[in-house]
């Protein structure tokens, strides 16, 4: 792990860059419905790290508003060479949710996905966060019957979570937190269906730990 020390990856405080921070996923990624690029989770977490060393870079923020797995294979990992991560987080499975997607075409793609970040990073270099749960906010069941639709939610989850385990890459699920904005709108941004920035700070309350001590924080 890098860290404070000598030798070869030591880091400065004084002069080193942050670590180059690729987010890869969907709209959960992207922050749609966000009021700014501040009020996402990828942008909130670099901030909660702040300027204790190593720090992070958001370089790129890869997300797109509807897409899948595959979508994820086929645009945003060719990215990946030019940009030169030195960490990434990925987040994606509610859109072959959606769009009706077998478990197996998703568990196949998700490990595509990791693998090939594999290539790129060190297992203690890449994070793997769960898909919340769309179903409980005020327009979720415009996207599908909402007790299907959280099964399969949940039913992804756990692919990727074995996943990642079998790879040795963390994996930090938010998915309960998500289920909060039944009872509490402040956690549903202003179109009603994805996460407020108060949502996705909850979830950074789990994940900055995880990414601080891969970091060796």
């Amino acid at each position: 792990m890098r860290g404070a020390g000598s030798g070869p990856g030591a880091f400065d405080s004084g002069s080193a860059p942050g670590l180059r921070y690729v987010a890869l996923g969907d709209s959960y990624t992207i922050g749609t419905g966000t009021l700014g690029a501040e009020e996402r989770w990828p942008d909130q977490l670099v901030a909660r790290l702040g300027a204790d060393g190593p720090t992070l870079d958001l370089v790129a923020n890869l997300g797109v508003n509807g897409f899948t797995s595959r979508d994820v294979l086929d645009e945003e990992l060719p990215r990946l060479a030019a940009l030169r991560p030195e960490l990434a987080t990925l987040l994606v499975g509610v859109n072959d949710v959606v769009q009706g997607f077998p478990e197996t075409t998703y568990a196949r793609n998700a490990a595509l996905i990791l693998d090939q970040l594999l290539v790129a990073l060190r297992p203690d270099r890449i994070v793997a966060v769960a898909t919340p749960d769309f179903t409980v906010t005020p327009q979720g069941a415009a996207y599908g019957d909402p007790v299907l639709q959280a099964a399969g939610i949940r039913r992804n989850n756990e692919i990727v979570r074995g996943l990642a385990a079998d790879r040795g890459i963390a994996f930090v699920d938010i998915h309960d937190l998500s289920l909060r904005a039944a009872h509490d709108r402040s956690l549903v941004a202003d179109d009603g269906l994805h996460p407020s920035g108060a949502q996705y700070a909850l979830w950074i309350d789990r994940i900055a730990p995880v990414v601080a001590a891969l970091l060796g924080r």
